[in-house]
């Protein structure tokens, strides 16, 4: 069977690093060899330190294709080799914006209160991948949400159902292979050490919103992507369809009356 292509989201960190090298070794169940690998890497204007995850995946990349001297651009036939791998920034802050930073003094009463920022900018990068695999028609994207991280609201399974079954519409399956597995933080490091990777140490852009906590449950996490899903499907089907002008009426600036 051809080997399919495959998207990451990667921040740097140490779950995606995980996710990436497993990948790349064929070594987790979820997680066939790819033909080549996409590092999605994005950029929502709130971060700093910028050359910390594309310095964490060129020293990660070196380390494996020392242990496996080969990548398929160079010799395909070899069954072994490692999967071609690029990382892409994608800029996603304006959208980001439009799904809360512009909006939230409307938007925080209608959910309770609740602080929904890192939701808002999860959506916009799922929104982002999903973009970038339509145009190379690449068929998944995988993630390194883990278990032990459900206190932040972008990695809990309401997020992510929702999220898959979005992703879904647009015919890419969106997974998360290695969230049960990651339930504690010695399991990544120890999948980084086998590899030989770094397993401490910051490979992210550290984003102004990172450490942001909230008390927003499930339910407020819920009517929030059930309100935001289907504009954002009626964003990228008009970004598709090249009607830029409407496509960015979608998340007008905020104070706007809406009509």
């Amino acid at each position: 069977m051809d080997r399919q292509e495959l998207a990451i989201m990667f921040s740097g960190g140490a779950d995606s690093l995980a996710v990436y090298a497993l990948a790349a070794a064929g070594q987790h169940p979820e997680l066939p060899r790819p033909r080549k690998i996409h590092l999605l890497h994005m950029l929502n204007g709130m971060s700093r330190f910028h050359n910390f995850p594309r310095d964490r995946f060129l020293t990660a990349k070196n380390i494996l294709e020392a242990q496996v001297p080969f990548t398929d651009t160079k010799m395909p036939s070899l069954p072994d080799a490692l999967p071609d791998t690029i990382m892409v920034e994608l800029d996603m802050g304006r959208l980001f914006q439009g799904l809360w930073l512009d909006r939230y003094e409307e938007f925080m009463p209608v959910y309770g209160g609740k602080n929904l920022v890192c939701v808002a900018c999860k959506i916009a990068m799922h929104t982002r991948a999903i973009i970038y695999c339509m145009e190379h028609f690449i068929p998944a994207i995988v993630t390194g949400y883990a278990k032990r991280q459900g206190n932040y609201p972008d990695q809990t399974p309401v997020f992510m159902e929702k999220i898959s079954d979005f992703s879904m519409d647009f015919g890419i399956r969106t997974h998360f292979p290695v969230y049960d597995d990651f339930d504690g933080e010695d399991v990544t490091r120890h999948v980084l050490e086998d590899f030989g990777l770094p397993s401490t140490g910051g490979g992210e852009r550290k984003c102004l919103f990172c450490q942001t906590m909230t008390t927003a449950t499930e339910k407020e996490i819920g009517l929030y992507l059930d309100d935001m899903l289907p504009r954002v499907v009626e964003y990228i089907d008009l970004k598709r369809s090249g009607k830029v002008r409407e496509a960015a009426a979608v998340f007008p600036p905020g104070n706007v009356v809406e009509r």
